[in-house]
């Protein structure tokens, strides 16, 4: 390990896709701030304006973006999200790693969202490390309900998942995929879509 591997926080090693500690203080506060603001939208439904409390929980969101309570995620600050979103009930974000969301994006009830993954050697597993990779999901994309988008893919422009689909690689644009694992069904006429 050089210096500047050395000099990284845990933090800078999870956003990087490297192997990280979660129990690292830093983090375990970050969480904690989640937990707090995550509650406030579950709890109080109604009684505060919910756009507010996103702005704080999240890196950026879109005017026009709505999530259903009840919602779940690990930092928040590692979420951005464009215009016009809208999750439905049971929405689970593990942002160990960035969740980018285009403008437009529906997810339909009990979607995962999941950039944490854990090394594939138990003696790794045992020694307490884990890793994440970043989720993209492009602009007016429809993800139908129970799907698992795993860590590290990207989902293109205007692509629709099919409910209880576990997607494991990327997605092209202008399609519809579904399936566990998640596979390209039909393209889509663009074309023709108003």
């Amino acid at each position: 390990m050089d210096n500047d591997d050395a000099r990284k926080t845990e933090r800078e090693r999870m956003l990087a896709g490297e192997l990280y500690r979660c129990d690292d203080a830093e983090l375990a506060a970050m969480r904690h701030r989640a937990r707090r603001l995550v509650r406030m939208i579950n709890e109080a439904e109604g009684t505060h304006p919910q756009r507010e409390v996103l702005a704080e929980l999240f890196a950026a969101i879109g005017p026009g973006s709505f999530i259903e309570p009840p919602f779940r995620c690990d930092y928040g600050a590692h979420i951005s999200i464009g215009k016009n979103f809208y999750a439905n009930f049971d929405c689970i974000m593990l942002d160990c790693a960035p969740i980018t969301v285009g403008d437009n994006v529906m997810l339909g009830p009990r979607v995962v969202l999941c950039t944490a993954t854990h090394p594939i050697d138990a003696a790794t597993r045992r020694s307490g490390l884990e890793t994440a990779r970043p989720i993209r999901i492009g602009n007016d994309v429809w993800i139908g309900a129970n799907v698992v988008v795993n860590p590290g893919v990207a989902i293109g422009d205007r692509t629709v998942i099919g409910s209880g689909s576990v997607v494991t690689r990327d997605v092209p644009s202008d399609v519809v995929a579904a399936g566990n694992p998640c596979r390209v069904i039909r393209k889509l006429d663009t074309g023709n879509l108003t």
